[in-house]
């Protein structure tokens, strides 16, 4: 028995482990040993704390592994985990002190098989046509003739040139806006649903037109984005895609309101062929023609067919004519009286507006002053024609009854010499009294010689 105790020394204090320590040199070993790797398996026990990390286990038929995989390192994760699913997950190797137990810290993960961005772009469909934002119900027809087109796409890709060269050819009618933006990359689904939301805000357009080029699903994926759909869908105005080619479907091929295999193809779906519309207005014509044709065809025949029922229609078409004619003539009768009375209407108007005039009323005045100094003057002038007849019959009167007269007729004036006094008989006269004696044209001075009584 000591022999084989002998055989078994007990270690020293210095060359024992401690659990912790132990599992730290473990943990530490793996890191080593082990670089970042890729390993496949079945996510199961999923669990989702309130710290936002993400634990679960990955197992494939006959083992497993627990993994951690850390909220900083999944935010930008496009599809949900779920038990069931098989990834491809791009880990490091480490030891989980606390239990003892190795696990797989995650970095990245991919779907097993499709890849992460078709699973992103398979679960936001599915949302969205959960929601019902890709219903018919929904969409808004883009209108055949449109004034104003707009284009949201990159200035410098191929698709606008197409789309440039086809609607010149196809609608010159139409004018075009182009609204520039990134079509790929970061922040283009920011930038593109923007721009949709200030072409919507200026209200320029009729229609959109939303395009780009082909390419892979990832250059493509501005157009997969959450926040382009819905602002697609909150717009009034009508848009129309054409994204990639024909084989290429995003998200927002299934959001707007019509879907175009190509860039080329959108231009065509949103424009008329200018010259079939040309050639459909000239068959139109030919058949409004026809039509127009046909008809008086109909009513000559009607005409005929029931002039052959009608009782004298000459009879009855001279009545009309006779009626239209009373009508014509009293219609124009009482136009003509109309714009008579209107005229009177008018001229009174005139009249007596122009009686307010102030020039009217100051000519009016003057008028009357005129009139008055006629009045005034013709007065005058009867008043100094009646003054110069009476003067006239005076005068002849004087003339009549004037010792003048009487002198002309060989009479005389004897008066005395010194007191001139008319002697009209003999008693203040004795001879040698000198007097004198006036005739019709001269004047005597004489002496008494004799004084005979009769």
């Amino acid at each position: 028995m000591s022999e084989i105790r002998s055989k078994h020394i007990l270690p020293t204090p210095e060359d024992i482990y401690t659990i912790t320590q132990l599992n730290r040199e473990v943990s530490e070993l793996l890191e080593e040993v082990f670089p970042i790797i890729w390993v496949e398996g079945e996510i199961s026990n999923l669990a989702k704390p309130a710290s936002g990390h993400l634990y679960f286990t990955l197992k494939d038929n006959n083992a497993q592994v627990r993994c951690a995989f850390f909220r900083n390192r999944h935010t930008n994760l496009r599809f949900d985990l779920n038990n069931g699913m098989k990834v491809l997950a791009k880990v490091n190797v480490g030891l989980y002190e606390g239990r003892g137990e190795y696990q797989l810290i995650i970095e990245q993960i991919e779907p097993a098989g499709a890849g992460a961005l078709q699973i992103a772009f398979d679960a936001l469909k599915q949302k969205l046509a959960t929601e019902g934002l890709f219903d018919k119900e929904y969409k808004k027809i883009p209108p055949k003739y449109p004034k104003t087109i707009g284009i949201i796409t990159s200035s410098t890709g191929a698709a606008i040139r197409d789309i440039l060269s086809i609607l010149k050819r196809r609608y010159p009618l139409g004018d075009l806006i182009i609204y520039p933006v990134p079509v790929q990359g970061d922040g283009a689904a920011a930038a593109i649903a923007k721009k949709i939301k200030i072409a919507e805000k200026r209200n320029e357009c009729d229609v959109f037109i939303l395009t780009r080029g082909g390419g892979s699903l990832e250059d493509l994926w501005a157009f997969n984005e959450e926040v382009v759909a819905r602002t697609i869908f909150d717009i009034d105005t009508p848009i129309i895609s054409g994204i990639g080619h024909e084989i290429d479907f995003t998200i927002v091929d299934f959001i707007v309101d019509l879907r175009a295999a190509t860039p080329s193809a959108a231009a065509e779906l949103v424009s008329p062929d200018i010259g079939e519309v040309i050639q459909k207005l000239k068959h139109h014509e030919k058949q409004l023609i026809h039509f127009q044709k046909q008809i008086i065809k109909n009513f000559k025949n009607y005409v005929a067919i029931f002039s052959g029922k009608l009782p004298q229609p000459n009879q009855k078409l001279f009545e009309l004519i006779q009626r239209t004619d009373e009508y014509s003539t009293r219609l124009k009768y009482n136009i003509e009286k109309e714009i008579s009375s209107r005229k009177i209407i008018i001229t009174e108007s005139e009249s007596n507006l122009a009686k307010l005039n102030p020039i009217y009323i100051i000519t009016q005045k003057i008028d009357y002053i005129k009139n008055l100094h006629l009045q005034f003057k013709s007065a005058i002038t009867l008043l100094l024609e009646q003054t110069k007849n009476e003067v006239s019959r005076i005068e002849d009167i004087l003339k009549t009854i004037s010792p003048i007269s009487t002198l002309n007729r060989g009479y005389a004036i004897v008066s005395d010499y010194k007191t001139n006094k008319i002697i009209r008989n003999t008693t203040h006269l004795k001879v040698g009294k000198k007097i004198h004696i006036k005739l019709a044209s001269s004047k005597i001075d004489s002496t008494v010689d004799k004084i005979y009584e009769e």
